[in-house]
């Protein structure tokens, strides 16, 4: 963590902001900036102050056409797509670099978009995302393609080629590291991508293709069109010359997508969609501080705003009220603050229409349990963009706060009696993104994580990520994975070469 005063951020916070006004902020197509062909933009809002950031390029299909064509001729011209996989590692670990070079300003552009905390970008967020271009540039030369069993006199070769052009289409609430989740493996694979980040966050995104540029990438293999989504982003699901779809967002919004693809040239789409992570605790967990203050940190860092948010907490009923205690104290020592305090633990909402959203679930939660604590809206540096920790008890597993993606910082208490109880009501979900048990009886943890419909199972700890294990879910939270090599099966297909001889 830099060392930098709260104030000393407040002061760089003003620097980037007059930055940021004095010039548009245009799309990155073919190693430069350009203006919408319409000349349309929106405005980029801070919501923790209200404050317009920037006014950013709105894009459309026809800037959409002009990047797909783009990403295009650079894949047909080879620089990139048929290069020495040491070039690629090369160039991806100089962008890791440079990603570290700059990280403050990475920092700030993802708070001041979106309102995580600095301390949460600066010590996690952007450091994170130069770790995965360094591992995809250091993984790629050093993945094998096969040969296969055959007759005396053939050979038969099986390698992985890069698909061409990626579409990715990515969410507001990690900026930087969502998309780059889809773009360190898919060109690390040899794809050019078309980038298309959440209207709420564009400024990291086109930062990072500027520097992907100076890092060594050729001209058209990374491209950045900020938008809407029915604009932009659906012109880049409907695109007949889009090989391969990779999207984080909402399950509605992926259903969407497949509908494009079907509708389009049938390319393959990759979903990483909602979740309504169940958390697990049992009486004999052997530690109950630590399962209370990351059950806390499971739903209300990140402002709740996580699709792996751990947003049902399932407590056996003999230690629920001790427990619930234990998580209350957590809860109402992460009151929102000014994300530029390097103290804050929770930030703003990312706007307005999503702090809307999450108030009327809380409303509704009223009617349906027991509220005991938070459940307001705080008005800060003249945003109301600003939620309370909030908790509700006794909330029955058929009522809405229990079975819908609330993303946001809203946490529904469930008291179970039995093991089996446990995991039918964790497992009547739409969702199967996440999940967690805490137990100190191994049979229960292997039981249940074999059990659990869920992407991850983390046992004794919550929302357990890395880089070198598989990240996706099951049912309505999507299909195929991001992180670790697993990643790279969506951006290559197999090819066969059978020579017999």
């Amino acid at each position: 963590m830099s060392e930098r005063t709260y104030s000393e951020w407040q002061g760089a916070a003003s620097n980037l902001q007059a930055a940021l006004a004095a010039s548009q902020r245009n799309a990155y197509i073919n190693g430069e900036f350009q203006p919408a062909k319409s000349g349309a933009t929106f405005e980029c809002v801070n919501p923790a102050t209200g404050h317009v950031m920037a006014e950013v390029a709105s894009c459309d299909s026809a800037d959409v056409d002009i990047a797909v064509s783009a990403a295009r001729d650079a894949f047909n011209r080879g620089e990139w797509s048929r290069s020495d996989p040491a070039f690629r590692r090369e160039v991806l670990c100089r962008l890791s670099a440079l990603i570290l070079e700059h990280r403050e300003e990475f920092a700030l552009l993802d708070t001041m978009d979106m309102g995580k905390p600095i301390r949460d970008t600066m010590n996690a967020d952007v450091p994170g995302a130069a770790a995965i271009y360094n591992w995809y540039g250091e993984a790629i030369d050093k993945v094998y393609d096969e040969i296969a069993p055959t007759p005396p006199g053939n050979l038969a070769l099986v390698r992985r080629e890069a698909l061409g052009v990626v579409g990715a289409v990515v969410p507001w609430n990690y900026p930087l590291d969502m998309a780059t989740w889809k773009c360190a493996p898919a060109l690390a694979a040899g794809n050019s991508v078309v980038l298309k980040p959440a209207e709420q966050s564009p400024l990291s995104a086109l930062r990072l293709a500027e520097l992907a540029t100076e890092a060594g990438l050729p001209r058209g293999v990374l491209n950045v069109v900020p938008g809407f989504g029915e604009t932009a982003g659906q012109a880049i699901g409907r695109h007949m010359d889009v090989d391969c779809l990779a999207f984080t967002g909402s399950t509605e919004i992926g259903k969407m997508f497949l509908r494009y693809s079907g509708e389009s040239n049938m390319k393959p789409v990759w979903l990483e969609c909602g979740g309504k992570s169940p958390n697990l605790v049992f009486a004999d967990c052997d530690d109950l501080d630590r399962a209370a203050e990351l059950s806390a940190n499971g739903i209300f860092g990140n402002q709740g705003e996580v699709c792996t948010a751990a947003s049902r907490l399932l407590v056996e009923r003999s230690i629920k009220d001790d427990f619930l205690g234990r998580v209350l104290k957590h809860a109402e020592a992460a009151q929102p603050r000014d994300p530029l305090d390097p103290a804050t633990t929770m930030g703003a909402i990312v706007d307005s229409a999503q702090a809307d959203r999450i108030m009327g679930y809380i409303e509704s939660g009223k009617q349906d349990a027991r509220l005991v604590t938070g459940g307001e809206r705080v008005k800060m540096n003249g945003s109301d963009c600003y939620i309370t920790p909030t908790v509700f008890d006794d909330v029955a597993p058929d009522k809405r706060i229990a079975r819908e993606e609330i993303f946001g910082p809203v946490l529904s208490v469930i008291a179970f009696d039995s093991e089996d109880e446990a995991l039918k009501v964790a497992n009547d979900t739409r969702y199967g993104l996440a999940a967690s048990v805490w137990t100190n009886d191994l049979r229960r943890a292997h039981t249940l994580a074999e059990r659990l419909v869920a992407g991850t199972v983390s046992v004794n700890t919550v929302d357990a990520v890395s880089i070198n294990m598989p990240f996706g879910g099951f049912k309505e939270s999507g299909f195929g994975r991001d992180l670790s090599l697993h990643a790279l099966d969506k951006y290559t297909a197999l090819k066969t070469t059978w020579i017999r001889y």
